[in-house]
């Protein structure tokens, strides 16, 4: 039987990919989405003619009642996981300090910082050899922002993958002991639709300061996540793998 690996937020972008990597490499999948249903569908339909196993579920991570309600669909559904993929989240409110929302903020958190722990707490509860589970791999989605800062334009946000990376160090050294390891990705420049939430041309003006000379691709990303999560990196917890060009 495959192994079980949750991406949180798999409908579109890095979460898609990395659910079909992850399928062609031998996992079964729980591919969550929280509103688009139709793109979820694709993964999984994705993933099923490759001759893989998958479901999709919908959940809000912030809500911690229906966090619960998806890891029991998935394990009911796949079985217990084995990784579970940080990658839900939200870039929040763009724009300088003196236009913040606090309401924005407030939701911009619950997403990406409180549904992370949430779902972390639910996927260690699992995996635990504490608690008769086989180990496993959390692997967090954070973000090069979490370095840069965002300034002017997503500074909640980084603040937010800031504290993904806390989290990272923090539980590589809890969960050690009960057979889990945590790591985490900081993308950087990636051509997905996060930039639809910026002004036009936003990518295009910040390529030239990326070192490699391009933005990367969804499907590279992937890369670094599913094999942190595999026995490949049966070495390596509490690090973080820099996709980001050089930026």
């Amino acid at each position: 039987m495959a192994d079980v690996m949750l991406v949180t937020g798999a409908s579109r972008g890095i979460g898609a990919a990395t659910a079909r990597l992850a399928a062609h490499q031998g996992w079964a999948v729980g591919v969550h989405y929280r509103t688009e249903a139709e793109a979820a569908a694709a993964v999984v339909d994705a993933n099923r003619a490759g001759g893989g196993t998958a479901v999709a579920v919908a959940a809000d991570v912030a809500a911690e009642s229906e966090v619960l309600r998806l890891f029991d669909t998935v394990g009911g559904a796949l079985g217990p996981v084995r990784a579970l993929v940080n990658n839900a989240g939200s870039v929040g409110q763009y724009g300088p300090l003196e236009e913040l929302r606090a309401d924005e903020l407030r939701r911009l958190l619950d997403v990406n910082v409180v549904g992370a722990f949430v779902c972390a707490r639910e996927a260690a509860r699992r995996m635990s050899t504490a608690g008769g589970g086989r180990g496993g791999s959390i692997v967090n989605v954070s973000s090069r922002a979490a370095v840069l800062g965002g300034p002017t334009e997503w500074v909640g946000y980084a603040a937010s993958k800031g504290a993904i990376d806390s989290m990272t160090v923090g539980l590589s050294k809890e969960l050690a002991p009960v057979g889990i390891r945590v790591n985490a990705v900081r993308p950087g420049l990636i051509r997905t639709d996060i930039h639809d939430a910026a002004p036009p041309g936003r990518l295009e003006r910040l390529v030239p300061g990326v070192p490699l000379g391009r933005a990367g691709t969804a499907e590279e990303v992937a890369e670094a996540i599913v094999w942190l999560a595999s026995d490949a990196a049966s070495y390596v917890t509490g690090s973080f793998i820099e996709v980001s060009g050089g930026r």
